[in-house]
């Protein structure tokens, strides 16, 4: 039976501060081909749920660069997937910025290009200004004002939905880039 838990939000901030500006082994960069932001972002999020969707196309999940689905690295995926989904993983609802939390995904898009870059909330400034870390451009705390963008939306993490209670062993492996694999998993 499905439980929801919640986002440890905390734990996808700690993620970011760490790799943002480095690349976690355990994980493909692909930053040459079409760009990363998204795969960090869903890694910094995976460090604050401990559980992936593995539904083929339409869940959320990355084994290797080529057992992974679209919204593990894809910008409108992810959106998709966080917005609409109702099985395993983190889900979430788009809203207001004065809602955005650190840990919450930011993504911004041009006119004429859409929705292009996906970030992490880390927090704001003295001015409110929201903060954010990202990769393929590698920043921790950047002003989210300073980017070239024309429209944004946020994406605020409302829970993680999991099989029972624990089960969220996985952020010392995954933030020491040690295994994806949770350390209360026994494959």
């Amino acid at each position: 039976m499905l439980v929801i838990r919640p986002y440890r939000r905390e734990r996808a901030v700690q993620y970011a501060e760490r790799w943002a500006t480095m690349r976690n082994p355990i994980f493909y960069d692909f930053t040459e081909v079409g760009g990363n932001c998204t795969n960090f972002v869903s890694q910094a999020l995976y460090a604050g749920s401990c559980v992936m969707n593995y539904t083929p196309v339409f869940g959320w999940y990355y084994v290797t660069p080529n057992e992974r689905t679209a919204s593990w690295t894809g910008v409108d995926y992810l959106y998709r997937f966080l917005t609409g989904n109702r099985g395993l993983g983190p889900f979430g609802e788009e809203v207001a910025e004065d809602r955005l939390e650190p840990g919450d995904v930011v993504q911004i898009g041009r006119d004429g290009e859409g929705f292009f870059h996906s970030m992490l909330s880390v927090g704001r400034d003295e001015d409110e200004t929201p903060l954010v870390a990202a990769q393929s451009l590698d920043v921790y705390g950047k002003r989210l004002d300073d980017y070239d963008y024309d429209f944004v939306r946020f994406i605020h993490i409302l829970g993680v939905r999991a099989m029972g209670e624990g089960g969220d062993g996985c952020f010392e492996n995954v933030y020491e880039g040690i295994s994806i694999q949770p350390t209360d998993d026994p494959t």
